[in-house]
């Protein structure tokens, strides 16, 4: 068996991907996917060729399906958000493996930039998101306002008719 991602590993552990999939309430065709497009990678290759998933990698899922479903985010915003992530665990060991200040210096700023980066993108989100609940409560508004009107009106007629 070989790890896709660090060199060889025991199946203890590891899941196939109907297991993943599953775990993370998604269909195999959907985490198939998501490696295809580069969201994820196999934790290890099986013998036979099968994909085998660890508990990241099950994270993983359920940080995209909460993305997707939930927050609404595109795949490509995914994919973005899911690099800066990748991105800043690379700097915390890099971090922590020198000792030179500008180096450290380097890597903080790196990070810096990369949560400035998803708060835009969250913020952008949350904006539209504003927006949508905005054009929603007009029309909310405008449709009680006719319920209101037509009330009053079939109100009136009934006055009317019984006033003679």
């Amino acid at each position: 068996m070989t790890d896709t991602k660090t060199g060889s590993v025991d199946a203890a552990g590891l899941l196939r991907i109907q297991e993943a999939a599953a775990e993370a309430g998604l269909t195999s065709r959907s985490v198939r996917y998501y490696e295809e497009v580069g969201l994820l990678r196999p934790a290890a290759r099986s013998e036979g060729d099968y994909r085998l998933y660890d508990a990241t990698d099950v994270e993983r899922l359920r940080f995209i399906k909460g993305l997707r479903d939930d927050a609404g985010f595109s795949l490509a915003e995914i994919a973005q958000l899911l690099e800066d992530e990748d991105a800043r665990e690379r700097g915390h060991e890099a971090y922590h493996a020198t000792t030179d200040p500008a180096e450290r210096l380097r890597i903080l700023r790196d990070r810096v930039s990369r949560y400035e980066h998803q708060i835009e993108m969250l913020r952008s989100k949350v904006g539209r998101l504003q927006a949508m609940v905005d054009e929603t409560d007009a029309r909310l508004t405008r449709t009680k306002g006719k319920v209101r009107a037509l009330t009053e009106e079939m109100a009136a007629s009934i006055e009317v008719g019984t006033a003679r």
